[in-house]
């Protein structure tokens, strides 16, 4: 299966894993393409997952004894291979929790496998994401120790370990606290917050009346709440995706795609005991500089440790996710200044190199009003769909398909 790449040395073989109707999928095969590149080799999840193929053969049929690229993608927007993870991530089916940070599984957050694959379609329904995340974390480990048995050498775009990090909120926030970044100060310990009535507490202890609360393991928005609360009348707002239907006297929770806004003490403790029951990761509101008056936050990718591609989110509301169909500017130069610029660029390749087992990933960085310091709030290891964006003339996947020339 080798092939020649246009820089006129032997091609290394790429394994693709992901969705292959998936738009992401079809945006690395078109730059693989114009590049003068083979295609790469696509490995779905809902094959893995169901077992019907195993990594390992695939690794055998396509090595020609040298080195193998191993690019994960995202996981998204597939509603099989959703309810498959969830029942990955069953308590009734075993599997290895290296990556997963939790020690248990609740009964009350969780459902059987055979369930879980028996959940009805329903658009926008936000099904056990604690139990979604356990069930991805068990997949990227039998993807590496499956990849580790087969002898085979590979080099990960980004490896199952790093992933499984960047997933998880507050594993990522500790993880750049560590290294150093400036990163949202926090009401409470990481994951000490367990319900709305322990959010109060350590709202109480911290000062911290304008907060992100956030599933922690949620992604484009879904589970994201901006929440304050007044000190003199006690009045509260939470400003989120969630939404909530009652059907046969249970609540479940959906992700509207619309920002509502929630004054009701009584939805918005619903709302945040669920998330906190999910898992939740909890930060200080720290408020994001302007533009035309609307609030920004920057996305940033980076490869192989340098910054490229910068696309500015601004929005009108608190919440700048790209998904909520807000307003997306490349044109950076008549916005930020060089400094900042600066600041974004050394923050985000300082982010990524917190997880020495990535190349690629989108970091999201808040210019905090005023001041102009830089936080890093975000890394997303599939953060490189951004339309429209380009650097030095190629798009992102173009860019990471040249850097992987170039590397070689």
């Amino acid at each position: 299966m080798g092939s020649y790449s246009s820089n006129g040395g032997r091609e290394t073989p790429f394994l693709l894993i992901g969705n292959p109707a998936n738009k992401r999928t079809k945006g690395l095969q078109a730059a693989r393409s114009k590049l003068g590149l083979a295609p790469a080799v696509v490995l779905s999840y809902e094959q893995l997952l169901k077992r019907n193929v195993y990594i390992q053969d695939v690794l055998q049929q396509m090595t020609g004894g040298g080195e193998i690229i191993i690019r994960l993608d995202a996981p998204g927007e597939d509603q099989a291979v959703e309810r498959e993870l969830i029942a990955w991530g069953a308590p009734d089916r075993s599997g290895d929790d290296v990556f997963w940070s939790a020690s248990s599984l609740p009964e009350r957050i969780s459902i059987s496998a055979t369930d879980a694959l028996a959940l009805p379609l329903q658009h926008g329904r936000i099904y056990y994401p604690a139990q979604w995340y356990r069930g991805y974390c068990r997949f990227l480990a039998a993807m590496q120790r499956e990849v580790r048995a087969s002898k085979i050498a590979v080099r990960w775009v980004n490896s199952p370990g790093s992933i499984a990090s960047m997933f998880d909120k507050r594993s990522c926030w500790q993880l750049l606290s560590r290294h150093g970044l400036r990163v949202p100060a926090l009401p409470a310990p990481v994951g000490a917050v367990r319900s709305y009535d322990e959010l109060q507490t350590a709202i109480s202890s911290s000062g911290m009346r304008r907060l992100f609360i956030k599933l922690a393991c949620g992604s484009g928005a879904s589970g994201v709440i901006a929440y304050q609360i007044n000190p003199r009348t006690g009045d509260e707002l939470a400003i989120t995706t969630i939404g909530i239907e009652e059907h046969a006297g249970s609540s479940s929770f959906y992700n509207a795609g619309l920002l509502r806004h929630y004054r009701e003490h009584s939805d918005i403790r619903q709302i945040i005991d669920w998330v906190c029951r999910e898992g939740a990761h909890i930060e200080r509101w720290i408020e994001k500089d302007s533009f035309e008056s609307k609030s920004f936050d920057v996305r940033q990718l980076v490869v192989n440790g340098e910054a490229c591609h910068t696309v500015l989110r601004l929005s009108s509301t608190p919440i700048t996710n790209l998904h909520l169909r807000n307003e997306r500017r490349m044109d950076i130069d008549g916005i930020l200044s060089a400094e900042v610029k600066q600041a974004v660029k050394l923050t985000s390749e300082a982010a990524l190199r917190a997880f020495p087992g990535s190349t690629a990933a989108g970091v999201d960085v808040l210019v905090q009003r005023g001041s102009g310091l830089t936080y890093a709030i975000d890394i997303n290891p599939f953060g490189d769909l951004l339309y429209g964006a380009e650097y030095e003339g190629m798009n992102t996947y173009e860019w990471q398909m040249r850097e992987l020339l170039r590397k070689e």
